[in-house]
């Protein structure tokens, strides 16, 4: 009863859960508001702000089951006043091209920043760790005129073109390569004979592959729920992204909440669904240029 490695044994038993326990509260708090868009986005208009979740009732469970319905789903990829089904496809080729451009382009500058001696090199980086102060809600009249003087204005290459080096992800790139990639195998891999693009593409991009994934994940998140920029870009009703689109399912004078809760939970899903694959690179990335630079 008095062994000294079952006491320990038993304490640390009962602190992992105790810190289970602690993380179990803390996940279902994050999922609730989750669990509150599913609800809201099937319950009827008549019963929608009588009940906080699922509808109450003398059914199976003590639900309503009469009260639910999937006519919001069916009206947004059906009805003739929605354009749905294309405003996906157009936020999957909007947030798939821009992140796979902007990931290469910044591995590329940071690699360049990382690796590469020449004259302006710490100046050039120093104006790049001086551009993440500046807000991007500045930049968004001097974008549109000089979109507008380019003809890019309604148009995804003016919504792909100015996000395709973003200093942020320069300088990520940057703080990852100096630690990630060592000089000494750039300089084996030359002497053998290997070109610059050759190194890049065979030695380099799969030494950063973790912060490749994690600015990949965060670029996509973030051109998915982009909405100031495609307000102000896009014209074309048929141009609009998902995020822009949802935002036109309120009406002028009257909301249909179910509507727009069904319409948010079909934007947040794809989201979910590419985090849950990418979460592992996306965390080992956020880590690999923590360290030192």
């Amino acid at each position: 009863m008095n062994d000294p490695a079952l006491i320990r044994r038993t304490r640390e038993r009962v602190r992992w859960g105790v810190t289970y326990a602690i993380l179990l509260g803390f996940a279902a708090l994050t999922l609730i508001p989750f669990v509150w868009l599913v609800c809201a986005s099937i319950k009827r208009a008549d019963v929608f702000f009588q009940y906080q979740f699922l509808p109450l009732g003398d059914g199976f469970l003590g639900i309503d089951w009469q009260a639910l319905t999937l006519t919001y789903y069916r009206e947004l990829f059906t009805g003739a006043n929605f354009n749905f089904g294309r405003s996906i496809l157009n936020s999957i080729f909007y947030a798939s091209t821009t992140a796979t451009l902007s990931t290469l382009f910044c591995a590329m500058g940071g690699y360049a920043l990382a690796k590469f001696h020449f004259k302006g090199r710490d100046g050039i980086a120093s104006l790049v760790l001086g551009c993440l102060i500046i807000p991007g809600s500045l930049l968004l009249a001097p974008s549109y005129q000089l979109l507008y003087h380019l003809g890019l204005l309604d148009s995804f290459a003016g919504l792909i073109l100015p996000s395709l080096a973003p200093a942020f992800g320069i300088y990520l790139f940057r703080q990852s390569m100096i630690n990630a990639v060592p000089s000494e195998l750039l300089e084996a891999a030359r002497i053998d004979g290997c070109g610059e693009w050759r190194i890049f593409f065979t030695v380099v991009l799969p030494l950063v592959r973790p912060m490749i994934g994690a600015f990949l994940l965060i670029t996509y998140l973030g051109c998915w729920n982009n909405f100031i920029g495609p307000q102000i870009i896009i014209q074309t009703p048929e141009k609009y992204p998902l995020a822009v689109e949802i935002a036109q399912l309120k009406g002028l004078y009257s909301i249909n909440y179910g509507m727009l809760m069904a319409g948010t939970l079909i934007s947040v899903a794809p989201v979910m669904v590419l985090f849950l694959f990418l979460q592992k690179e996306f965390i080992a990335g956020l880590t690999s240029g923590a360290v030192k630079g």
